[in-house]
């Protein structure tokens, strides 16, 4: 296979003179704040996603539904945060942003509704695993799972011809092969490009370090099991369910809670992903 020489780009080209890739989601730090602050209530917690109507209802609408299985309506935010703590929300609320904040790319390379769909699995993928392998920090988890693709986005958006061409190239291509294709025809690959966004953006560096280690694993970083398991995550989301055995090896998992793994996640899925994505 042929393929171009790598380009004179730099990760630091592409995050450079795009508002919309360097603005921050400013409102997951208003609630950090907020969060942080033990002087601050649920109310504060409230008042800041309530000036946006529309997130409001779509932070409802998730919460009320199956994902969450609650016996009664929530009609509030305040109930919300009651009932599902502050930080599930407030990872609730970058994720919903950030869906909204990505909604179209130029080219057709890929649909958002594709892209997201395989996001949103990874990251209910990586969920479940946690629930068995117990690493801690279970909503950061889901977080880094939906993310962690987010390179590929700056690449359709920034660099849409070159992203073309890898990704014409790359079908049926293992995880290795597709990042050694992006190195060969861009430079560097997108876990590193997504890494230095929520760098950029300051997101916790969990996330940051999830992404970063999924192409340069370290054992001795403390974040290596947590990319382990979303490097699990984000390849069981690609496969069929039938393949997905070999790719958790390492996690020391058996078929059968693998199976039950996948077969809830997909029903997580298909209960919440309309009302992430409803473009």
């Amino acid at each position: 296979m042929q393929t171009k020489q790598p380009t004179d780009l730099s990760i630091c080209d592409l995050l450079s003179g795009d508002l919309q890739l360097t603005t921050p989601p400013n409102i997951y730090f208003e609630l950090q704040k907020v969060i942080q602050n033990p002087s601050q209530s649920m109310e504060n917690i409230a008042e800041i996603i309530e000036k946006d109507p529309a997130l409001t209802l779509q932070l409802l609408k998730i919460v009320n539904s199956a994902f969450y299985g609650f016996p009664f309506t929530i009609v509030s935010i305040k109930r919300a945060v009651a009932m599902i703590g502050a930080t599930e929300l407030q990872n609730l609320v970058l994720a919903a942003v950030i869906m909204d904040k990505f909604s179209s790319l130029p080219g057709g390379i890929i649909t958002m509704r594709d892209f997201w769909a395989k996001s949103l699995r990874c990251a209910l993928i990586a969920k479940e695993l946690n629930i068995h392998l117990k690493y801690g920090q279970n909503e950061t988890l889901f977080v880094c799972g939906l993310l962690h693709n987010i390179g590929q986005l700056v690449f359709y958006r920034r660099i849409p011809e070159l992203a073309r061409t890898v990704a014409m190239l790359q079908q049926d291509f293992t995880d290795v092969e597709e990042i050694s294709l992006e190195e060969t025809i861009i430079g560097f690959d997108h876990y590193q490009t997504g890494a230095a966004l929520t760098e950029l953006w300051k997101l916790p560096e969990m996330i940051t370090q999830s992404m970063k280690l999924h192409s340069a694993p370290n054992p001795n970083s403390p974040f290596h099991a947590i990319a382990t398991l979303i490097k699990a995550a984000n390849q069981c989301s690609r496969v069929n369910k039938n393949d997905f055995i070999d790719i958790t090896t390492d996690l020391g998992l058996s078929s059968e809670i693998m199976a039950m793994i996948m077969e809830k996640s997909q029903h997580q899925f298909d209960v919440i992903f309309k009302i992430f994505y409803s473009n």
